[in-house]
């Protein structure tokens, strides 16, 4: 049986903000699953830290879990507050960056390689 979800507990209840640390003037990553049809990572901002704007060639789905969020899509600034979510779509140049203080974000992101059903 091949393993798809990995770096995390299972069948056991976590917290998904407690799965990335922060760390002092970085971005960490932690990768839940990367495959052909989709890639799920945790990422924790530091006060100020970003992903520069890039593309990618699916959509992707982000969810604030702690903190707050600054996200660009298209060059339009969005804020989102823990719990909030939004759907950056494939192709469109984005970008994410921490609030005033460090948070903490679940980003999915749909391959463009998959076929619709």
């Amino acid at each position: 049986m091949h393993e798809m979800i990995k770096n995390i507990s299972k069948a056991e209840v976590v917290t998904l903000r407690e799965q990335v640390a922060c760390q002092p003037g970085q971005v960490v990553s932690r990768t839940l699953a990367q495959n052909d049809a989709v890639s799920i990572t945790l990422f924790a901002f530091d006060k100020g830290e970003e992903i520069s704007s890039h593309r990618s060639g699916g959509d992707a789905f982000v969810t604030c879990l702690e903190g707050v969020g600054r996200i660009t899509v298209d060059g339009q600034q969005y804020i989102l507050h823990e719990g909030e979510s939004i759907v950056m779509p494939a192709g469109h140049p984005h970008a994410a960056r921490s609030g005033r203080s460090s948070s903490r974000c679940c980003s999915s992101s749909c391959s463009e390689n998959l076929t619709e059903a």
